[in-house]
């Protein structure tokens, strides 16, 4: 399959449903804010997204589980808040390697907290495919 195909195969094929929170941008704002505040970072509350589990070598794999990340990134095609504007309303947003994930909805990078509205869909794809989205 080439390039242009795999990005379309992920964007917009067939995934696996996976479940998130039924809740609007303003009660996922609260949600978070009621977290703990010492566990506060920036935040971006998305719609419409995509969990991608990275297929990479087991020594790449490996790379990143020693910086304690995972093999998986987040793409979301709606953006529907961002505590620091780096996004509009309605832009995409494609993340870093995931640190954590909790309370079914907390997709955690090295500098972002995720929070996913709405069912997304699970999908596996390589890592030049998933960077490719620009």
């Amino acid at each position: 399959m080439d390039a242009l195909n795999k990005v379309a195969a992920l964007l917009y094929g067939a995934g696996e449903v996976m479940p998130g929170i039924e809740m609007s941008w303003e009660q996922a704002r609260e949600r978070v804010v009621a977290r703990d505040r010492s566990l506060w970072m920036p935040y971006c509350i998305v719609r419409d997204w995509i969990w991608i589990d990275l297929i990479l070598t087991e020594e790449e794999q490996a790379m990143l589980r020693s910086s304690g990340r995972e093999a998986v990134m987040l793409y979301a095609h709606s953006v529907l808040f961002d505590s620091e504007r780096r996004f509009d309303v309605g832009d995409w947003v494609r993340t870093t390697p995931l640190v954590s994930f909790s309370e079914g909805c907390f997709f955690q990078t090295l500098n972002t907290l995720y929070v996913l509205v709405g069912d997304g869909q699970r999908k596996q794809a390589e890592l030049s495919t998933v960077m490719s989205l620009c």
